[in-house]
Parts: C-alpha cells; structure tokens; sequence
C-alpha cells in the first residue's frame, strides 16, 4: 500500500509539477515501482513489456480504425450533415436538443477532441442565426461528446479497461447506453439551464471553417448509418448471445463481425464504399486523409501502452492482490471502490485515460474474487475518470480558451457537468447492478 501511495505520488510530481510526458511518467512510475518493491530486475522490464503489449494488442486495431472512420465522416461531410438536418429538424426553440443528439451521434463515431474540434464552427454559426447563448448550447454539446467518449466503446478508455478486465465488448455497449440516458439528461438538458447568464464568446481569429454545400453532403440517413455500423455490428453481437443457442453457426457469425476490431473495419469499408465510390468522390484525397489522421493516436497509443505497463506491475509485484485482498470481506461495493480510486487519480493527474488505466490496475483482481460485473466495472471507472476536472486536465483548458472564458466560470461550467456526468454514471451502475 505504501509503495502504491508512493508511486502515485511520484506520477503526480512528473506530470504535473516536473511536466514531463505521461508516458515516460507512467513508464518510470513503473520501474520505480518494481524496484520499490524488490522485484528481480529482469522480471521489471519482462513485466513492463508485456504489460503493454497486452493492452495494445487487444485495442489498437480499435483505435486505428475508429480514427479512420471519424475522419471519413468529417471529410465528406456526414458529420456535417448529422448535425445541420437535426438542428433543422429541431428548430431554433428547442436547439439545445439538436446540439445534444448531435453530440452523441458524432461522438459515438469520433475521439472527444476530433468531435469538438469538428463541431464547433456548427456550434458558433447556430449561435450566431439563433441568438441563444453559446456557454449553454457548447455545454450541452461538449457534454454529450464527453459521455460518449468516457461510457462507449469503441472509446480509448472504455476500450482499455474493457481489455484488462476481459469485459463483453457488446454487453459494455448496452449498459453504457442504458446508463447514457440519464446522464445526458441531466449533463446536457438540465444542467444547461443554470448556466444561461455566463458569457463566452468564440475564440478570436479560430481557424477556417470547412463547409459543404448540400450537395456535396451525403443524406441524413446514410451518414447516421455509416456512423452507428459499429455499434450495430456489436449491439447484434450481444443479443445474439443472448437469445440464439450455443454455437450455432448465426451466432458464430454475429459474433464474427460484432467483433471491435472487425466491426470497426467494417464501417471503414462501408463509409469508403457509400460514402467515396457510390458518391463518386475522389478516393485518393479521401484515402491519404484518413490514413494521415492515423498520426494523432500515437500519443494516446503510448499512453495506453504504458497505463498497461504500469498494471502489470501492480500485477506482479503483490500489490493488486493485497488491495484485493483487503477489500475482500468489505461492505464498500468493487464498483463505488473503482469509482474513488478512479476519481482520486483523475482529480491528481488530470488525464481520464490515465486516471481509468490505473484505477483498473488496481482493483483488477477484485473483478475474479468478487464476481462482480466487469462491464459495470469498466463503466464505473470510467464515470469516475471523469470526475472534477479542473486546471490539470487539458480539456478544462480547450473549453475555457475556444470560449473565451474565465477559469472561474470554466470551473462553473465545466468542471460540474464532468462532475454531474461522473456521479450520475456511478448511480446509474449501482442501479444497474440490481438487474443483472
């Protein structure tokens, strides 16, 4: 525990005060934490080795993929189109509704940065025609694309600590979206509606906005299917596991393609087939950009890599097991555990995927002796990376300075919708976990 404490601690001083990269961070953390406990000096590195290589063998494709599929759908207009035919659909009274299932439905298919940066030239043009206030209409946005990113695969963390607790890909994806609900209700509907009177105004001189004309935008319903084929593929997946009998040759295929490797290669196919040849557009501008938007995952690819390492050190070393142990005959729930650790990382370090990567490290043993749901696992920890992110964590800084707003009332803003998403998430698990 004590060798924990300090590792932890260590991290925090890399990151944060020294400000050096969260993967070499994470990397020291775990040599020192090896060391710290006596390790053999081979067995650390063996350990750190396949530490990441197991958790990047299982998500990489994932990711790779699911960059590929966002950049298709932004460079032909589909995310475009997603959002442009609801905000029409809803009209200017009811806008924040249209923002919010904008939201959602492009984040399900892009990163949480890419979805942003994306939609914010929408976001500031809605505000221009509408006249509502853009602090309220960025919230609800901004709060559906974070729910997304830190409850549904095939997300970075959620597909992380999906792979360490070898969690039901499909099954992770219903109960996130059960859990969805709720918490866009209050983060994006409710919440908003306190915050009216704050003031912000688009960042001067921001970047050029690409637009397409409607003719070169493909339809609503092609550009919503293209976007949800991958949770489609793995929501089929699931049920069929559910309802059709053991091996049966349908279920062998459902599962085939439910698969988030290949479900997510799939949709990239798909949108290149729909989207670039039955559109005849120019596949090789289309190619070259998808393939070049590979490049802004290497961080995130290194990150997860050593957020592994670092697991399988834990791992190794006893101090999982001990924690495990410890909590063993506990009244406090595996999931309200996950949830703290989770939370108390992310309020230090600031990073949801690092603050998910750690909390599942920790408390992976739990999962086995406990037998409580590794999905419900996955998705309280990764409500509790979300939590109370304040002047450590880069999106506080992105919302506050595309904004234009003071740290005060970014921490008025932000800061308590990622709080209301982290809460209401974790009540949801635990409301959950009566039913299955």
């Amino acid at each position: 525990m004590l060798t924990l404490v300090l590792a932890i601690f260590l991290l925090l001083l890399m990151i944060s005060v020294a400000k050096l990269n969260p993967f070499l961070s994470l990397i020291i953390t775990a040599l020192f934490t090896g060391i710290f406990q006596k390790m053999p000096l081979p067995t650390i590195m063996a350990a750190i080795t396949k530490g990441a290589g197991d958790t990047l063998g299982g998500i990489v494709l994932t990711l790779a993929f699911g960059v590929m599929l966002g950049s298709i759908l932004s460079e032909t207009g589909a995310a475009q189109r997603i959002s442009s035919s609801l905000i029409q659909f809803f009209g200017e009274k009811r806008i924040k509704y249209a923002m919010v299932l904008t939201g959602f439905l492009v984040g399900i298919a892009m990163f949480y940065n890419a979805g942003f940066l994306i939609l914010l030239p929408l976001l500031f043009s809605v505000v221009r025609s509408s006249g509502q206030p853009l602090v309220y209409l960025g919230i609800a946005m901004a709060s559906a694309l974070s729910i997304t990113h830190g409850f549904l695969p095939p997300h970075p963390g959620p597909i992380a600590v999906i792979n360490i607790f070898k969690a039901n890909v499909g099954l992770t994806l219903i109960y996130g979206l059960i859990i969805t609900i709720p918490t866009v209700i209050l983060a994006s509907i409710v919440f908003p509606e306190f915050i009216k009177n704050i003031k912000g105004k688009p960042m001067e001189g921001l970047f050029e906005v690409k637009t397409f004309t409607d003719a070169e935008m493909p339809s609503f319903s092609i550009s919503v299917l293209v976007a949800l084929v991958p949770v489609l593929l793995m929501g089929f997946a699931t049920v069929g596991e559910l309802y059709l009998v053991k091996d049966s040759s349908v279920l062998n295929v459902l599962k085939f393609i439910g698969d988030p490797n290949l479900s997510m290669l799939i949709a990239v196919l798909f949108a290149i087939l729909i989207l670039g040849i039955l559109s005849k557009r120019d596949l090789k501008p289309l190619l070259e950009k998808s393939t070049a938007s590979l490049t802004s995952i290497t961080m995130i690819l290194l990150i997860i890599g050593a957020g592994g390492a670092f697991k399988e050190i834990l791992k190794q070393a006893g101090i999982s097991q001990e924690i495990a142990d410890l909590f063993k005959n506990s009244s406090l729930s595996p999931l309200l555990l996950g949830w703290c650790i989770a939370t108390i990382v992310r309020v230090c370090i600031g990073s949801a995927t690092i603050a998910g990567l750690t909390a599942a490290g920790i408390v992976q043993p739990l999962v086995m002796s406990t037998g409580v749901s590794p999905e419900l696992m996955v998705l309280s920890i990764g409500a509790g990376s979300l939590m109370l992110s304040h002047l450590n964590d880069t999106g506080f800084w992105v919302f506050k300075e595309y904004f234009s707003l003071s740290i005060a009332d970014t921490f008025k803003t932000w800061t308590v919708m990622e709080t209301i998403v982290g809460i209401t998430g974790l009540a949801g698990v635990l409301v959950l976990e009566q039913f299955v």
